[in-house]
């Protein structure tokens, strides 16, 4: 990265900061949670996971669906309840 001037160079660094912070505090949480994955294998699983909406109730209501497919996928799906997975680190 080439930044020149003070204020682009501090915010270079911060984001980088940030993005370490939160990629370290991921490792924890999949640790914690007994995830034995890295954070990029995790993500790849990810990005194979199908969330679709059901219409139910005629045309007035919607349900949303995970689809968790493979054992890869099922093996992440605890990190998709916010819920749940707040009441653990709260």
């Amino acid at each position: 990265m080439f930044h020149f001037t003070e204020q682009r160079i501090e915010a270079h660094v911060c984001i980088c900061f940030v993005a370490y912070k939160i990629y370290k505090e991921l490792e924890r949480i999949f640790r914690l949670t007994g995830i034995g994955l890295s954070v990029d294998k995790v993500i790849d699983i990810a990005k194979t996971i199908i969330t679709i909406d059901i219409k139910t109730d005629g045309m007035t209501g919607t349900e949303r669906r995970t689809l968790s497919l493979t054992e890869e996928q099922q093996a992440i799906k605890p990190l998709f309840d916010l819920k749940k997975l707040l009441s653990q680190f709260g």
